[in-house]
């Protein structure tokens, strides 16, 4: 039942002398109450719609799931305490906007896991007002672990990968 369908029964249930209006529809039901004054030669009846709107309840749940997307960022900063501890060295982001782990959606990642890069080589893209900034390595070593996903936002100074510099 559309919304326009709803405004159409409160209407009629306003206009008419029924108290009460229940119908349901599957998981669907709607109680429209008329509360108009029982005093003679009231002519305005101002309905009451109750919607148990089931349906929405569940369209709202899915939207859960998408939180946990912001909770890796979390998690992906914590790798970089041990890093500090051991050899790995964090390549960071060095401005705000949304990383790309490849030049176009066609295109294969600029590095992966295993991947030995060298001082220079290009590692990611970082979109930051609708430009495309090629971001390169600063230092020669194995990529180790890639710590932000495709296509998310990221921060400045925000660690992108761990590398092994050995």
């Amino acid at each position: 039942m559309d919304f326009n369908q709803i405004q159409e029964l409160v209407k009629l249930v306003s206009r008419s002398k029924v108290s009460e209006f229940i119908l349901k529809e599957g998981d669907f039901k709607i109680i429209i109450r008329n509360q108009s004054t029982h005093a003679a030669g009231a002519e305005t009846a101002h309905p009451q719609v109750i919607l148990p709107i089931v349906p929405q309840v569940t369209a709202v749940q899915p939207q859960a799931p998408t939180t946990p997307e912001v909770v890796p960022s979390v998690t992906f900063e914590k790798p970089v305490n041990p890093a500090a501890d051991s050899k790995l060295v964090a390549i960071k982001s060095p401005m705000v906007g949304t990383f790309y782990r490849s030049a176009s959606p066609d295109k294969p990642p600029f590095v992966k896991v295993g991947d030995v890069i060298s001082a220079g080589s290009p590692v990611c893209v970082i979109e930051a007002m609708k430009l495309f900034n090629e971001i390169e390595s600063d230092i020669k070593g194995k990529i180790v672990k890639v710590l932000v996903e495709d296509a998310t936002p990221v921060e400045y100074d925000q660690p992108l990968f761990l590398v092994d510099p050995s």
